[in-house]
């Protein structure tokens, strides 16, 4: 019996090991490459802007569901590769996260425009939330303290993403 749960927890071991990331994925993000779900010609063909993900999601109740969106990446987590940013028209940023976190991105996608497949919602952000992601964003320390306040803004869940230029 003792064999069986040592024999277990080497397995177990093994198989977490096996899982871990100690960071982003290598690659280039060539145009083309595509991360988690294919994204369809048919998507790409659709996809809509920022600005006009911003109106719909005024319109249906702060939330849309299986959109493609057109944009470009500014920023990715430098631990995980776990989640982006994409620029909008007026130049501030909208928050990516991986569906289920079943996949991750490399931190080559920064300055890259992407089609991202998903589900997009308008969200307030705790404060601890915000200064989360501004600790994987690796910002000043000041910059993090700066954040005080919850803050609505579009949350995007990709189920893929893939390179276009």
């Amino acid at each position: 019996m003792k064999f069986q749960a040592i024999l277990f927890a080497a397995a177990l071991t093994a198989s977490s090991l096996a899982f871990a990331q100690s960071g982003p994925p290598a690659g280039k993000a060539l145009v083309g490459d595509t991360y988690g779900d294919q994204v369809t010609a048919s998507a790409e063909s659709k996809a809509i802007t920022v600005d006009k993900l911003n109106k719909q999601l005024k319109k249906d109740n702060k939330k849309v569901e299986n959109v493609a969106i057109k944009g470009k990446v500014t920023d990715v987590c430098d631990k995980k590769g776990c989640w982006l940013t994409i620029q909008t028209e007026d130049n501030s940023n909208f928050f990516v996260k991986m569906k289920d976190y079943a996949f991750f991105v490399p931190t080559a996608l920064k300055g890259k425009s992407v089609v991202l497949e998903g589900n997009a919602e308008r969200k307030v952000i705790s404060v601890n939330e915000q200064k989360h992601y501004a600790e994987d964003a690796k910002k000043s320390q000041s910059e993090i303290d700066a954040i005080t306040q919850p803050k609505e803004e579009i949350r995007f869940v990709a189920n893929g993403i893939k390179v276009v230029n």
